[in-house]
């Protein structure tokens, strides 16, 4: 099976964007964060999350010609990472954070969709190629599901 093409698109994309917003996250939080309406700034959160934009971003582009193990691990990764973010922000705006984190979450929210599309196309493809295989009844499947038949 080939890692699709949209998804190396996606992870190159990702990694542009995720970059681009930690280094100024690293180097000048305050200032940054001022901008987007935030009044109080913990620096050193601030730092740690674009510490985690770059870990993130940076492994997306250096994984950009690796095979389907790799993809599948990394897009697990950015699926979990984009639904926690997206949660911690639904939580930060009830608590009364700046009108600029409706930004983030809506960007969230959409990294959450491309990443949960292409992990349920993976699964499809997976049981795709699976159906080329020749049959043995001995075989159990990678997900553990067994070949009998249901008998109730």
């Amino acid at each position: 099976m080939d890692v699709p093409r949209t998804l190396r698109t996606w992870f190159v994309a990702h990694a542009a964007a995720a970059v681009s917003a930690a280094l100024p996250l690293l180097v000048v939080p305050e200032l940054v964060l001022h901008r987007l309406g935030w009044t109080t700034v913990d620096p050193v959160s601030a730092r740690l999350v674009g510490a985690a934009l770059l870990a993130i971003g940076g492994a997306s582009l250096f994984a950009r010609d690796a095979g389907v193990d790799v993809y599948r691990a990394l897009l697990r990764l950015n699926l979990i990472w984009s639904f926690a973010a997206a949660c911690a922000l639904f939580v930060g705006i009830g608590a009364g954070a700046p009108s600029a984190a409706w930004a983030f979450l809506s960007i969230f929210i959409g990294l959450t969709g491309v990443w949960l599309h292409h992990a349920i196309r993976f699964r499809q493809l997976d049981r795709v190629s699976r159906l080329d295989e020749p049959f043995n009844p001995d075989a159990v499947p990678e997900d553990g599901a067994e070949n009998e038949p249901r008998t109730s």
